[in-house]
């Protein structure tokens, strides 16, 4: 078999070059910021879950109240008002913390 142009130059490209990287004992270590980094990212995301799962609950349960006793689902006073009636009206704040 004669190696072709593109076989050859592929052969070429996929060699591993020697030393034309750093390297040394401290080479490929991460440093602490980037564990923090990690772990703030990780508090971002649970902490925009936890709140989108609280919105959706809030939204299904009114949705839910408007389907049983007829009222339309974005009149958002008169579900108010009649959820207040039934006692059933979920006053604590809306906030994350």
């Amino acid at each position: 078999m004669i190696p072709t142009t593109f076989t050859h130059l592929t052969f070429v490209l996929a060699q591993a070059s020697g030393t034309d990287g750093p390297v040394g004992p401290e080479f490929g270590k991460a440093s602490p910021i980037g564990l923090l980094v990690l772990v703030g990212l990780a508090v971002a995301v649970l902490m925009l879950g936890w709140a989108f799962h609280r919105r959706n609950s809030r939204f299904r349960r009114r949705r839910i109240f408007a389907g049983q006793h007829g009222i339309d689902p974005f009149d958002q006073e008169a579900i108010d008002k009649a959820m207040a009636e039934a006692g059933v009206l979920d006053r604590r704040q809306k906030r994350m913390l």
